[in-house]
């Protein structure tokens, strides 16, 4: 019998169409690309889609502890993300960089500790005013950061914290310069689990910290021409720990992790962190942050510093009803870890 040869390439192609589609429904143990999936240890992994390096349990210690003096351990360590690029946890900052300077006391238990505002502004060693333009005027800042400040204006490095961990403390600095200026922060909740955004706390080995900044700056007429608040620019550069990859999302420069869980856990060494490259000139005056999402507020009660004198010795300043100042970071204050915000004062 003669076999009709298009009849017979067609009969062949609906045997194997069949066949696939006949695995695809009886097959309880694929998985497919979209599959989340629980490991061992109650880690979720799944695709994570956004723009950041993604790595994965403990840095390698490189710097044992910037601060001895302080009750905590302020490490610095380097980690190897999925993409082969490494970056420095919490964050590189200039601590012991001589030519940035410490920015002087305003309530520092390892330091002075001033009982008001006037009183440090009193004893203010004019010294230590940062110039920035020989022709402009004296600007005053007073700053509470939970845990640590790099202060630039116009790029020029104003002022740095003085304690990276703990204890509590705050500063006053004063710089001149003409206006307008730009106020650019990085900000860094330190951490004790290198890569792993948690410190031993609450009685949990690796409990995911906050962090939060305020500041007041003042002309020489004791007028406030700056506090922080939502008008400010915020972004994140540095997420951890992250314990189900396909929590974050992000919207535009919007790096949102609000669905991702932030409970205390025993052993975190298998969580995730998220990396960004800073901007090299991120400090500059002409810096262009119009894209970057606005700062979100936090109470005094979410950054819990109703029991710390560096500050609540200076809620005149930093509470003033008149100007009240408010306490900013990115969109999340617990999982965001390095942080970059900026004002520019007209």
């Amino acid at each position: 019998m003669k076999i009709n040869k298009k009849m017979y390439l067609m009969t062949i192609l609906f045997v194997i169409i069949s066949c696939i589609s006949c695995n695809s429904d009886n097959s309880d143990d694929n998985n497919t690309d979209d599959e989340v999936v629980t490991d061992d240890d109650g880690v979720t992994t799944g695709d994570y889609s956004g723009t950041a390096s993604v790595s994965q349990g403990l840095a390698t210690t490189v710097t044992e502890n910037l601060y001895p003096a302080g009750q905590r351990v302020a490490g610095i360590g380097t980690i190897t993300a999925t993409d082969d690029s490494v970056w420095i946890v919490p964050a590189e900052v200039n601590y012991t960089d001589s030519s940035f300077p410490f920015a002087p006391d305003l309530s520092n238990p390892d330091g002075t500790e001033y009982a008001s505002a006037a009183e440090a502004l009193s004893a203010f060693d004019d010294s230590n005013i940062v110039e920035i333009d020989a022709s402009g005027e004296i600007i005053t800042g007073y700053i509470f950061s939970d845990n640590y400040f790099e202060l630039y204006i116009n790029g020029v490095p104003v002022g740095k914290d003085a304690i990276p961990f703990t204890q509590f403390n705050s500063h006053i600095v004063k710089f001149r310069v003409s206006r307008p200026f730009k106020i650019a922060m990085k900000l860094v909740d330190w951490e004790e689990n290198l890569g792993l955004g948690s410190e031993n706390n609450q009685g949990s080995d690796y409990y995911a910290g906050d962090g939060g900044m305020v500041a007041v700056f003042k002309d020489v007429s004791e007028n406030s021409i700056a506090t922080t608040g939502s008008e400010w620019k915020a972004q994140t550069f540095y997420t951890s720990p992250i314990k189900d990859l396909s929590c974050p999302t992000e919207n535009g420069t919007t790096r949102s992790t609000s669905n991702c869980n932030t409970d205390s856990e025993n052993d975190g060494t298998s969580f995730y962190a998220l990396h960004w490259e800073l901007p090299e000139t991120w400090m500059n005056e002409d810096f262009d942050s119009t894209d970057w999402p606005n700062a979100t507020t936090y109470t005094n009660e979410t950054i819990v510093v109703n029991n710390k004198p560096s500050y609540t010795n200076f809620t005149d300043i930093f509470d003033d009803p008149e100007n009240d100042a408010e306490f900013i970071w990115s969109t999340n204050v617990i999982l965001d870890n390095q942080v970059i915000v900026n004002y520019t004062v007209q």
